[in-house]
């Protein structure tokens, strides 16, 4: 990536100028009208960011407040478009229509959150707060969008990947200088557990960053569900209830998600978690983030399942809302992800703030 390198240095100085002329109040965010809360990225790429809205927006919901998600709903099929994929009571519209991460945040939270995909996100924030009296904004993917004014600004780094190759796009995968992490409130260290010592990334974030608190968090499986299950249980619009592992030998993993092994790998920590006769995973098959699935997609890969002895395919709750409608030639498990943070009792204080 080394020829791309004048392209980042390019790009990375044209974020700094953006973010200067925020700083300085030339550039003015905005307010939607009710606590704001911030879940961002400094890389591309699958950091664990949409686990931790889905934790953020329970722990909102459960403090009583009417919560809407601003997502920009990347990948669906009219960008432009503003969709309401919750109202906060039901599940309205499918992933092509809303985004598959829109549609799988409704799911994971049963439809009691209100989910508005639109790439104004300030002008949808606004909406839905005349709309349906919203007291609580979760703004997924918003650190650099500088526009919205945010009451807590979280920040989610890999600790697989913290870095993102150290240079700034096309070059490397950070959205813009590690420097700016020093906008952050909070910084939460995803997939912690996959890594045997954390120390000298929280060294390195807190360098760059010493007033913003750090996070600890993993991912787990917190549950397994029959694809069919699944979307009975979403058509309804209620919470997916947990089913436990099956009790079958060998196991295939797909996905299309932005950091495909750390899927994998939790999957696999989990059956060997489970004891010794639970399933095992063979190995995963990676396909693009955001990949739309078409049937011939899926006969590939239960061929290529069967051909290698396995008696089932395992997959995640965002590529599940978009395998409605399309068969099987062997039983497929929803591995939905579920966050856990090391401090929940600083962390809930952080979210909810003076309404707790």
């Amino acid at each position: 990536m080394i020829i791309l390198s004048p392209i980042g240095k390019l790009y990375g100085l044209m974020m700094d100028a953006r973010n200067r002329l925020y700083d300085r109040g030339v550039l003015t965010s905005h307010a939607v009208g009710a606590r704001t809360i911030s879940v961002g990225n400094i890389t591309t790429g699958g950091t664990g960011k949409t686990p931790l809205v889905a934790l953020i927006s329970e722990i909102l919901l459960d403090a009583g407040e009417t919560v809407c998600i601003l997502t920009r709903g990347y990948g669906r099929a009219e960008p432009r478009e503003r969709v309401l994929v919750s109202d906060g009571q039901r599940i309205l519209v499918d992933a092509a229509t809303g985004g598959d991460e829109p549609v799988e945040l409704a799911t994971r939270l049963g439809g009691r959150a209100i989910v508005v995909a639109d790439a104004d996100r300030l002008a949808a924030g606004r909406w839905a707060k005349e709309k349906f009296g919203v007291t609580a904004f979760v703004l997924d993917d918003g650190f650099q969008h500088r526009r919205v004014k945010r009451d807590v600004d979280i920040v989610c780094v890999d600790a697989t990947d913290p870095c993102g190759g150290g240079r700034v796009l096309p070059a490397g995968r950070l959205r813009e200088r590690f420097a700016e992490l020093k906008r952050a409130d909070a910084i939460v260290l995803t997939r912690s557990d996959l890594i045997n010592d954390t120390s000298e990334i929280e060294h390195h974030l807190r360098s760059r960053n010493p007033r913003g608190t750090i996070f600890k968090a993993k991912n787990s499986v917190s549950r397994l569900i029959d694809l069919e299950e699944f979307h009975a249980e979403t058509q309804r619009g209620e919470a997916v209830k947990a089913s436990p592992f099956v009790d079958r030998p060998k196991a295939v993993a797909f996905c299309a998600l932005g950091n495909p092994n750390a899927f994998f790998k939790t999957v696999d920590r989990n059956f060997a978690e489970a004891g010794p006769d639970a399933a095992r995973l063979l190995f995963g098959r990676a396909l693009r983030d955001h990949h739309s699935y078409t049937q011939a997609d899926i006969d590939g890969i239960c061929q290529t399942a069967r051909d290698a002895g396995a008696e089932f395919l395992v997959t995640s709750a965002k590529d599940a809302v978009k395998l409605k409608g399309i068969r099987f030639s062997l039983p497929c498990y929803i591995a939905e992800a579920e966050t856990d943070v090391d401090d929940r009792d600083a962390f809930r204080r952080l979210i909810v703030g003076g309404s707790s």
